[in-house]
Order: structure tokens, then sequence, then C-alpha cells
């Protein structure tokens, strides 16, 4: 009797197909398939929604058929690969549209009522890795204290209950020769095949 292959989704957040996160994305992805994982990519560029969360959470916003599929990878997924750059601190405009509008209450968390610190973490059973790009030195890391990993990491992936949760940051990637990028590649498709 075979094994139950496990399921990754890669998750880029980079709307530039020619980027290096492309690369990371392809090279995560063939370490995976090596090891025997089920792959399955959702390409936020690829997607058709609108990022604006018109309504905020006053009123609930009909999703687009790309989020509910969107939502059923999430929930499928045992191992989630986040992949984006760092731009003025953050991810891209269109990974945090694609957050506002897919992790919603009711599908990844559930809050309680009349309870501020307790909630219901539904994304539970998963683990995560951030593969991130970024073009400023560390020293950004040490007097910013990394706001997009920290943020995709505690708020959006930890408090649905994914942990644990590694990350990995490149960079500086505007000095980065062509031999530290085929290094970094490597590295890259060794998590896949460690499935990490």
């Amino acid at each position: 009797m075979s094994q139950p292959r496990d399921r990754i989704l890669l998750l880029n957040g980079h709307p530039d197909a020619e980027s290096f996160c492309f690369a990371l994305h392809g090279a995560y992805r063939r370490g995976a398939l090596a090891s025997g994982a089920e792959v399955q990519d959702l390409v936020i560029r690829d997607l058709r929604f609108d990022p604006n969360l018109a309504c905020g959470y006053r009123k609930r916003t009909e999703l687009e058929p790309d989020l509910t599929r969107a939502q059923e990878l999430l929930r499928w997924a045992q191992h989630i690969v986040a992949i984006h750059p760092v731009w003025w601190g953050s991810y891209p405009a269109l990974l945090k549209g694609f957050l506002d509008r897919t992790f919603l209450p009711g599908f990844f968390f559930k809050k309680r009522p009349g309870k501020a610190y307790a909630w219901d973490k539904m994304l539970t059973g998963r683990s995560a890795r951030i593969l991130y790009t970024l073009d400023t030195p560390r020293i950004y890391w040490w007097l910013a204290g990394r706001p997009s990993y920290t943020s995709l990491k505690w708020i959006t992936l930890g408090y649905c209950g994914v942990s644990p949760i590694r990350g990995t940051a490149f960079g500086i990637l505007r000095l980065s020769t062509p031999e530290q990028r085929a290094k970094w590649l490597i590295e890259t498709e060794e998590f896949g095949r460690l499935r990490k």
C-alpha cells in the first residue's frame, strides 16, 4: 500500500513572472516533486479578482471563482510556501489584496462572541515557509523588525493556526551575482525536497 503524498501549495505573490521570486517558485517546486509530494500552484498575478475589500468586514463581498478556488487550495494544503518580494517593508499590494479578500472570518479563523483574546484557528495542522527577496541591507531587519515576514507569519498565517512557520530571506538581490543566485536556487530546491 502506498503512502499518502504530502500536499504542498506554492503561493506566489510577485506580480512579475520574470522575477527571481518565480525562479524560487520553480526551484521549490522541482524539489518537492522530486520528493514525491503533490504540488499545487497559486499564482496571485494570474487570478481574476478585485483586491479591494470595499466594505471592510461590515458587509461580505461575494468571492470571485478564483478566490473560492484559492480558499479550497489553502484548506487542501498541508504545507504552504509563500513567496514574495519586500517592497517598502511589506509585500506587494496585489498579495495584500488577496489576503484581505480570502483570509476572512469564518473561513480560516472564527472569533468567539464577547471575547477579545479567544478565537478558533481553522488552519491548524499545517506548516509554512515564507521565501522573500529584498534589496535592503540586514540592518533593515534590526531597525524595522522584518515587517513583511512578521506580518505574514504571526498576524496572518499564525493567527489562523499555521505552525511551524519558517522564513528565508534572499538579498541584497540587486547586488547578488549569478553564482549567488544559483546557490539560493539550490538551497530552495533542497527545501522543497525536504518538504519544509
